[in-house]
């Protein structure tokens, strides 16, 4: 396998001549959860095939689990931070090229499914599962070894976990784990052997490397190897592209001081249910959390409003105004079809006058609705985190991150209860 290296203005050169490292156990790479990562026997490795990193950019861990990046020297805004060769990268159309029509008969499934928008995830984790497989003769080899083994993402919680969780929380958990159990179905027509085909926990970590450390670039899912490594921020400092060859680039974004963590956005900022459903981790600094009214969904949707729009906002319990005009047509779907109809002709055509008139004359009615909805949902926290705290560690390991997630849910909730109080 080889690699090109290619040096960047303002990046210092790594060594691209041969290297060593410490020699690793044989055979494939070991999930149980008691292994450490081997993260800088990986840097080491990516050094070795031309991975670039600027002055002062090393890994760094707080608890010798999570490593990611930060800088001990200053990054002016659009310097280079980081590169990967193409050579070095993972991409759905590079895994198309070399799997060909094993890979195709495994995409059948997924399309017949309805699941064709999964088909390039499917695609790296595909490959992840190939080179799993070829063990220590995967060039790859390092860097699996260096990958978490324990995830806390909704394709690796139980239905007691979902039990456990608020309904939008256990939709969109258990949306990943049904995305998990079509890859496990589709990838039975690949060529690999009834060992790893029937082996649901390397395919289950084949799905989570895939789901966490890709990234979505236009269609194209991309990993690549030590770029893979920036974690989530709502304020990010790094922004990753991929050009036409396959080659990753990382550029500061603002100015970086010295002594800061290297942040990328993995997604919406302001609702931290999504990124923990899918990334298995809780962003406290998100600035609210969807208001959980999934039995208003079918309002939601006629309306023209996603789960982005329902916002309700940790800080001083604001609610967004889509919540009002979701429930306010719930409402008066319930108990004045004429009214509902005008309203909802007010709301999708921007008429905001007549829909502020409708507002004033049914608040009672829809003020009197949300202050159910939210006392019910905390009555409900309460019972799920009691729940949750019944269960035994040691076979459900994610209860602390449920109860987490359900705290400050709970919070929220009760800004936004004081707040409607008072209204």
């Amino acid at each position: 396998m080889k690699f090109n290296a290619l040096l960047l203005v303002g990046i210092s050169a790594k060594s691209t001549h041969s290297f060593s490292y410490r020699a690793l156990p044989a055979g494939t790479v070991n999930l149980s959860s008691s292994v450490e990562r081997d993260v800088y026997t990986m840097a080491d490795w990516a050094a070795g095939y031309g991975v670039q990193q600027a002055e002062g950019v090393q890994l760094t861990s707080y608890d010798g689990r999570d490593y990611f990046p930060m800088t001990q020297s200053y990054i002016p805004a659009g310097s280079p931070v980081m590169y990967v060769p193409s050579d070095l990268t993972f991409t759905s159309s590079k895994s198309m090229r070399e799997f060909g029509a094993s890979l195709s008969q495994c995409e059948n499934q997924l399309i017949q499914a309805n699941l064709q928008d999964k088909v390039p995830l499917f695609r790296i984790f595909f490959k992840i599962v190939a080179e799993y497989e070829k063990g220590e003769e995967s060039p790859w080899y390092p860097w699996l070894n260096s990958l978490p083994r324990i995830y806390n993402t909704g394709a690796s919680m139980s239905y007691a976990c979902f039990d456990c969780l608020p309904p939008y929380a256990a939709y969109l958990a258990l949306s990943e784990r049904q995305n998990f159990v079509n890859f496990q179905k589709a990838i039975r027509n690949g060529p690999f052997s009834e060992e790893i085909l029937k082996n649901v926990t390397v395919l289950k970590w084949a799905y989570n490397v895939a789901l966490t450390r890709s990234i979505d670039m236009g269609g194209e899912r991309v990993i690549a190897p030590l770029a893979d490594m920036f974690n989530h921020g709502a304020e990010t400092e790094v922004e990753i592209s991929v050009d036409g060859n396959g080659d990753c680039y990382a550029y500061a974004s603002v100015d970086i001081p010295a002594g800061s963590p290297l942040r990328v956005s993995y997604g919406d900022p302001t609702d931290p249910t999504p990124l923990f459903a899918k990334y298995g981790f809780l962003d406290e600094s998100s600035p609210g959390t969807f208001c959980k009214l999934m039995h208003m969904r079918s309002e939601m949707e006629a309306l023209g409003y996603t789960f982005a729009n329902l916002l309700f906002y940790q800080e001083n319990g604001g609610i967004s105004p889509e919540v009002f005009d979701v429930v306010l047509y719930h409402v008066l779907l319930e108990s004045d079809g004429g009214a509902a109809d005008g309203f909802y002709r007010a709301v999708v055509g921007g008429d905001e006058n007549t829909k502020a008139q409708y507002h004033d004359q049914y608040w009672p009615y829809t003020k009197e609705e949300l202050q159910k909805h939210v006392d019910g949902t905390l009555r409900d926290l309460d019972r799920w985190s009691t729940k949750a705290n019944s269960y035994d560690l040691n076979t459900h390991p994610r209860v602390p991150l449920i109860l987490q997630h359900n705290a400050f849910v709970k919070e929220t909730f009760l800004r936004v209860k004081a707040n409607l109080d008072m209204m």
